[in-house]
């Protein structure tokens, strides 16, 4: 198939730094769709009409299109972080040829001297700044793609309240440009509140003295999480989520999910990971909203409800943890029917009655009991005894 759509990164140095293959194709295109800012860099000697994307953006100017010879403008590399991948997930292999230009990360690593095999590269643009929060850790060094010339602010506010105050930051304009330039500070003093709106910030995290910052392993501290006591705690959560087995790409129902702490150490595994908390009390709901943010993972998808009748509607999961609710008639089977083949479901019990729904469930689906049983030392006059929590019955169903 012969490619009709070619998306030509194109960086700050304008048309002088495309190369021929890429002018060719704008010479030839019977219309060119971008920004502006993209759009205003190219020569009066391309004649092909040009077309801004729609606000609120969609392809739909471009897949409209089909089979005529269209480009696309973007920045850099199209295929990071860029309409490149949009567009892939709507346009066969063979309709499209991508010619990238280096991409701002490429350009900062050679400006920093940074290694960029090992540097981590997120984006702020049009996603939540409290995804920056998981990837904290002492030493990393982050490349950020900002939003808008407020960002670098917002993001050296978020380093200082999480303890990471000492890092240092470095503000990239414009690069590859005439217009370049560079601010270097530190996140605790940092008092430039807007720089150029094209912009990438450079992050040398850096943890103040006495912080400590959260494990990547399951399992995070319990005061790790804002709760109201109905809290899977950090042992049994651990084995809880080691049996739920994460894997990249995957959806989890946390079904009761009291202060989403199954959800969100789900999703931490992996960014791809998906995850519906669904909670029907409004405390509760308002604490899952503050530790997905304060942990890193606003992609948290939150249902205020009850199940079963919150679970219609939902895409099918991958694997199902039941915390809460497991005594509501039509929960268990419900959510077994909503499993993808494959898929895991994990139901934690503390009482008589809930253990005995897990004991009939088993009986006619088969699976896994585990008895969990978790004891502290805590003083007892001048000594010191075990104080037991309340056990917990563990199901675990795997489905054909």
């Amino acid at each position: 198939m012969t490619a009709w759509l070619t998306v030509v990164g194109i960086g700050e140095d304008g048309y002088a730094g495309l190369g021929k293959t890429a002018r060719r194709a704008l010479l030839a295109a019977e219309c060119i769709v971008g920004a502006p800012r993209q759009l205003d860099l190219l020569p009066p000697c391309i004649r092909a009409p040009r077309q801004n994307w729609p606000s609120p953006f969609s392809l739909e100017p471009v897949l409209q299109r089909r089979g005529t010879p269209t480009c696309v403008l973007a920045s850099g590399d199209p295929m990071l972080f860029s309409v490149g991948a949009s567009l892939a997930r709507q346009v066969s292999e063979g309709e499209m040829l991508v010619l990238p230009a280096p991409s701002s990360y490429s350009l900062a690593a050679a400006r920093l001297g940074w290694p960029l095999q090992d540097v981590t590269l997120l984006s702020v643009v049009a996603r939540p700044l409290p995804t920056v929060a998981r990837h904290l850790h002492d030493g990393q060094r982050l490349l950020i793609l900002c939003n808008d010339g407020d960002s670098p602010a917002a993001i050296a506010a978020l380093l200082r309240e999480r303890g990471f105050g000492a890092s240092r930051l470095s503000v990239l304009e414009h690069l590859g440009g005439p217009l370049e330039r560079r601010i270097d500070g530190l996140a605790a003093s940092w008092n430039v509140e807007a720089v150029a709106a094209l912009n990438l910030l450079a992050v040398e995290c850096q943890a103040d003295t006495g912080v400590q910052a959260l494990p990547l392993t399951i399992g995070l501290p319990d005061d790790a999480y804002r709760h109201d006591g109905q809290l899977t705690k950090r042992d049994v959560r651990a084995i809880t989520l080691a049996r739920l087995a994460p894997r990249p790409g995957e959806l989890l129902w946390d079904v009761g999910a009291g202060c989403g702490s199954i959800g969100i150490e789900w999703l931490r595994s992996h960014p791809s990971c998906r995850a519906i908390a669904i909670e029907a009390n409004a405390d509760r709901q308002q604490l899952i909203a503050h530790n997905r943010d304060a942990l890193g993972v606003p992609q948290l998808q939150l249902v205020a409800g009850e199940a079963p009748d919150a679970l219609a509607g939902l895409d099918f999961p991958d694997a199902i943890f039941i915390g809460g609710g497991v005594t509501v008639p039509g929960v268990l089977e419900l959510c077994w029917q909503a499993l993808k083949p494959g898929g895991r479901l994990i139901a934690n019990a503390v009482t008589l009655q809930s253990e005995a729904m897990l004991v009939a469930f088993r009986e006619q689906h088969g699976g896994e009991l585990t008895r969990i049983a978790v004891a502290q030392a805590q003083p007892l006059g001048d000594f010191d005894t075990w104080r037991s929590a309340l056990p917990i019955t563990l199901l675990q169903v795997h489905k054909p």
